[in-house]
């Protein structure tokens, strides 16, 4: 705790208020949708990005990893994932794109079926399917995917 002075019409108040910072040491936590077809990864581009990134998004206050993705996957792609179907595929940690050296992203990501049809939504400008060449479009932690995914010859 910090103790922190307000002045109010020239009278001083002690408050005391719980320090918040920003830790740069603690990775941006998100979750993301792999889904493969033809051996390739569906990436998504937001507005005003020149990055694709693997779909998906932060969980909000006490959602489970299941209810947080199904909720963003449905946000940004309308689909709806089946929720029954989530399989862990891993973790992967690389510097956050777009964001000050040493900002950090850690994303857990999962596979799932899904119900409906992809089309972007919400802050999506637009999706596309990756291979690993797409080096120069991809953000480095969907390089790290990419080139896992290589690795376990389930895309190009």
């Amino acid at each position: 705790m910090i103790a922190t002075f307000f002045i109010f019409a020239g009278t001083v108040t002690l408050q005391a208020v719980k320090e918040i910072t920003v830790n740069k040491h603690q990775p941006i936590d998100k979750l993301a949708w792999l889904h493969i077809e033809q051996r390739k990864l569906l990436g998504a581009r937001s507005y005003g990005k020149t990055a694709y990134y693997i779909p998906g998004g932060k969980r909000d206050t006490g959602e489970t990893d299941t209810q947080a993705l199904v909720r963003e996957i449905k946000e940004e792609l309308s689909v709806v994932l089946i929720p029954t179907s989530l399989c862990y595929a891993g973790s992967f940690q690389a510097q956050a794109h777009g964001k000050e050296t040493g900002i950090m992203v850690k994303m857990t990501c999962y596979y799932a079926e899904y119900k409906g049809d992809l089309l972007p939504a919400s802050e999506i400008e637009e999706i596309r399917w990756l291979t690993s060449n797409d080096t120069d479009i991809s953000s480095t932690v969907t390089l790290m995917i990419l080139a896992q995914l290589k690795a376990q010859d389930l895309i190009d």
